[in-house]
């Protein structure tokens, strides 16, 4: 059954006052901006719901992902899959998936089937939606849906460092902030959610809000997930930023011949296992390829160009099977007590947690299953480990207590962009001493120094000063080098670079559309080598360094090459961002703002160059959601590029005109609001 937004007034109001607990049939209302709204009488409805909803929106897609999670992309798609399909079987992936759904509790095992449920009767009910290549992937098992999780958090996000040959990697990041009452001006908490990742394939966020009775919250979660990952509900919300965590280990293998390496000065022979790849040819047909996989006692082995080998060991991986089942249990939580519980389950392989709730909470935990190690510091298990001693083959992970993690700081606040835990509030609170030395690094960039240096000085945030905090593109590296470098110039004039310095002096220290000199400062400072500060970054001042140029007459110079490139590319030293910057998806192209991290911009987009000399957004800014918990839930949210990659659809890149323009989204969070705001409704 479908009903659109042209419907009667008088059925929109019966439809509003409709209980979702009183349903027989899940139903879905599709706002404007093509977010789900999924109501139903039981949780197992609401997932098939959620599965429909992302089918609805990402068919293709979400089958593209499952396909690649079984392992068999290259026997559906070609040669050019093969690498990921060899990856998948050697961390052996698909059996994991299996015994993770076996151990599934029955209740949520119900979610899960129902939810697979929900993508296969979209599947059948819709098959014009889905592209021919595709149809070989259904249907779609629960199976899958835990590989692809599997994939997706321990292959892609936890160990791409150690694995990253096989993988196209793209940054990955994110903004944290939670605002405590003492430091709010109307003394309610507050949250922003901000993931920074590639814009495309695996990386992209659904935005949902699902409804069942003892579960109403709205949030987003990865494309192929079946929970939400990030979100909120009437009480309490939370947030993930990637952390420097180090739960992945690289051993180099000392190599005896092709079946055996040293282990204790001792011979000890690979378990191997064979798989039998299928590799579609470019004639449609099918080429079996063989391939014999080895595994050391440290892990899984990666076998280099020369022979060499090197063993991989991923913390948390085999053990961790309710992953999905913590994060359902976050979005059910009515308060704190709830939440804590269900973060103490330990099922994070990784992510900062940042939280807010309506009893004025705020809290901080840097999750993740961290080995305990026998020795060494963090830079020690950075570097390939010696894999001849067995002595470092760690078997444990460190206990929830362990972690590093803060609740209610006397300063009011508490933030995360990527950085280790120490910084997370400022004075800090947090101590590297009182920790292993392999637990977190210590350091802090600009963009993370940035966000504290918007917060501590305001001791009395409202909600609008937050969403301005949020959507601030102003470049902490201008305001600490950019007085010096002006007055370098002043002190050794050249042509080139005094031009370029009246540009500079004009420049209003943003990335906006509309900003002169952001591309000319970018361009210097990309070109300024750390070397060249005249006060490195210092833990013991860790928000005020580095600062100064050691060089100015050699910064002038930089400043004068910078000038000459920006001219021969633009014509002129005054290009504004937004010319040169651009938000491009799906036809339409709009000014871009923001720009990468590493100039101290919170406002994160990363840019690759693009036609006609221009820079494409490709990653940064996905899905935002800043909340204040008080009597009643407020808030404002963004999903950058749309909530829909199918052919067709016209919310795949609908949101690019607020994300230029520098503004977000109030969601309808009650059924009366979305009804007023109703594109299209199933009832399923």
């Amino acid at each position: 059954m479908r009903l659109h937004k042209s419907m009667p007034v008088a059925l929109l109001c019966l439809l509003a006052h409709t209980s979702y607990a009183q349903q027989e049939k899940p139903e879905i209302l599709w706002d404007t901006y093509g977010v789900p709204h999924v109501y139903a009488g039981n949780m197992a409805d609401m997932y098939y719901g959620f599965g429909w909803a992302q089918m609805h929106n990402h068919a293709n897609l979400v089958l593209q992902l499952y396909g690649q999670a079984r392992g068999r992309a290259a026997e559906y798609w070609g040669e050019e899959q093969v690498q990921m399909d060899q990856l998948i079987h050697l961390f052996n992936i698909p059996e994991l998936a299996r015994q993770h759904y076996a151990q599934q509790e029955p209740a949520f095992k119900a979610c899960i089937d129902a939810f697979v449920k929900g993508v296969n009767a979209y599947a059948a009910a819709h098959p014009e939606a889905i592209g021919p290549a595709l149809k070989q992937v259904l249907p779609v098992t629960a199976i899958d849906v835990m590989a692809h999780g599997l994939r997706v958090l321990y292959i892609q996000f936890l160990a791409p460092d150690d694995i990253e040959e096989a993988l196209q990697l793209g940054s990955r990041g994110s903004n944290a902030i939670a605002i405590g009452p003492s430091r709010s001006a109307d003394g309610h908490a507050m949250l922003v959610a901000n993931p920074h990742l590639p814009w495309g394939n695996l990386y992209l966020f659904f935005e949902a809000q699902l409804s069942a009775p003892g579960y109403h919250a709205y949030g987003a979660t990865l494309i192929g997930v079946p929970v939400l990952a990030i979100a909120f509900n009437d009480h309490l919300g939370w947030t993930h930023t990637v952390n420097p965590l180090d739960a992945v280990d690289r051993y180099e293998l000392k190599m005896q011949d092709s079946s055996t390496y040293l282990l204790d000065n001792e011979k000890v022979p690979f378990r191997q296992r064979t798989v039998s790849l299928k590799v579609k040819q470019g004639d449609g047909s099918i080429r079996e390829q063989s391939l014999t996989l080895k595994y050391a006692r440290q892990g899984p082995v990666i076998t280099g160009k020369n022979g060499e080998a090197c063993a991989v060991r991923i913390a948390g991986m085999a053990d961790r099977p309710h992953l999905m089942l913590q994060w359902h249990e976050m979005g059910k939580a009515a308060n704190r007590a709830q939440f804590e519980a269900a973060l103490q389950r330990m099922q994070l392989p990784m992510f900062n947690v940042v939280y807010a709730d309506d009893a004025g909470n705020i809290s901080y935990l840097f999750a993740g299953n961290i080995p305990v190690r026998p020795q060494g510091d963090w830079e020690f298990w950075q570097q390939m480990i010696d894999g001849s001693k067995s002595a470092y083959i760690w078997q444990k992970t460190h206990p929830y207590r362990d972690l590093p993690q803060l609740l209610n700081p006397p300063t009011g606040f508490l933030q995360n962009a990527n950085d280790p835990p120490w910084t997370c509030t400022y004075p800090p609170l947090l101590r590297p001493a009182d920790y292993p030395p392999y637990m977190a690094p210590v350091y802090m960039y600009q963009r993370q120094q940035r966000a504290v240096n918007m917060i501590r000085s305001d001791s009395s945030i409202t909600f609008d000063e937050l969403v301005s905090y949020k959507l601030s593109t102003r470049m902490g590296a201008a305001d600490r080098f950019l007085d010096d470098l002006l007055e370098a110039v002043r002190r050794y004039p050249d042509t080139a670079a005094v031009r370029a310095a009246a540009v500079l002096e004009q420049w209003d220290r943003m990335a906006d559309s509309a900003s002169t000199g952001a591309v000319l400062f970018t361009k210097w400072f990309d070109k300024l080598p750390q070397s060249m500060y005249k006060i490195p970054w210092s833990p013991d001042n860790p928000v005020e360094t580095p600062d100064g140029l050691k060089d100015p007459k050699a910064a002038v110079q930089l400043l004068a090459d910078a000038a000459a490139e920006v001219q021969a590319g633009y014509g002129r030293l005054d290009v504004p961002w937004g010319q040169a910057a651009r938000f491009r998806v799906n036809g339409y192209d709009y000014a871009g703002n923001g720009g990468p991290g590493h100039y101290g911009i919170f406002r994160v987009i990363d840019y690759r160059p693009g036609r006609d000399k221009k820079y494409t957004a490709v990653a940064g800014d996905s899905y935002v959601a800043i909340v204040s918990f008080g009597k009643k839930v407020k808030a404002k949210v963004l999903l950058s590029y749309g909530n829909a990659t199918q052919p067709g659809s016209r919310h795949s890149g609908d949101q690019l005109q607020l994300l230029s323009a520098k503004e977000l989204r109030t969601p309808w969070l009650e059924r009366e609001a979305v009804l007023q705001h109703l594109e299209e409704k199933e009832v399923l």
